[in-house]
């Protein structure tokens, strides 16, 4: 299965929420109750009360324009205007140097320790050697589940013990994968510690580790967001934004919400770029995010 089919697929709730092909069934260019339904169905879909004005503006804009007067002259604005808003940045992860490192940060729950695990069997697919380190020393039994996962995509693993330091675990995480010689460090982190100044302060701890044994290195700071939670989700970015520097979304559950919109929240309030999509349980169901796939996968044929 493809990459669009598999996004199409994850997006089959979403669409049964919203019908975007109804749209442009009767459309007039001059017809307001087009732009009300447009932002009714993205404000439906989770895409956020900002994301639609923005979406009804830059299409009021693009009908002058090009002087759209055919539905499916404006159905092919609509997916340009659409996929614009996703170009916010680069989709690909930049993973050059060796070793190369992965932070993975997320509240509890969104799934991402599973995440990691199908990512590095994506690596691992790719060619490359990947080594997980088990940052997560407060959450119980986090050691363990990353374990597993590290088993099945076949990948070194590294942990200590239960409330043990985790920049202490990243720190020989970084020396081994050194030695090793192996390309892509993947580090889970603590989905919630005491309070916002601590979860500010540990991540900082272990970046200063990671530029301290790695001043070259390419490093990634993913956040797995659920896209079950919608809004939250989006209130959850602009928080680790501000605390962990983030370089891109991971977005988990796809299949199994009718928020699919938040990603367009995400990128045109955070201004962050989707990097993949969760679409499934199967190891290999974590696909990489294309920003006209997803929104030619909104529309029904």
């Amino acid at each position: 299965m493809g990459v669009f089919d598999k996004l199409f697929g994850g997006l089959g709730k979403t669409r049964q929420k919203i019908d975007l092909e109804e749209l442009f069934q009767d459309y007039a260019p001059d017809s307001e109750a087009f732009y009300d339904d447009l932002q009714d169905m993205l404000v439906l879909a989770d895409a956020g009360i900002a994301t639609a004005e923005r979406v009804d503006y830059l299409m009021r804009r693009k009908t002058w324009e090009d002087r759209f007067r055919k539905g499916e002259e404006a159905r092919a604005g609509l997916i340009e205007v659409l996929t614009g808003i996703l170009n916010v940045g680069s989709p690909e992860l930049k993973l050059d140097t060796r070793p190369s490192v992965i932070l993975m940060v997320g509240v509890n729950g969104v799934g991402k320790t599973t995440t990691i695990g199908k990512l590095a069997h994506r690596l691992k697919d790719e060619g490359k050697s990947v080594m997980l380190c088990a940052g997560d020393t407060f959450r119980a039994a986090a050691a363990e589940q990353l374990g597993i996962w590290a088993e099945r995509a076949g990948t070194d693993f590294v942990r200590h013990e239960e409330g043990s330091d985790p920049a202490a675990v990243v720190y020989d995480a970084v020396c081994a994968a050194k030695a090793r010689g192996t390309d892509v460090v993947i580090v889970d982190t603590a989905g919630r510690l005491h309070n916002k100044q601590n979860l500010m302060n540990e991540l900082a701890k272990i970046r200063r580790v990671i530029d301290r044994e790695l001043p070259e290195a390419d490093v990634e700071t993913l956040m797995v967001l659920d896209a079950t939670t919608g809004q939250n989700g989006l209130i959850q970015a602009k928080q680790f934004l501000e605390t962990a520097g983030l370089t891109g979304i991971v977005l988990s559950k796809l299949d199994g919400t009718a928020k699919g919109g938040i990603v367009f929240a995400i990128a045109n309030e955070c201004g962050l770029p989707v990097k993949f999509v969760g679409v499934g349980e199967k190891i290999d169901d974590l696909v990489p995010f294309d920003a006209k796939s997803f929104v030619e996968a909104l529309f029904k044929d």
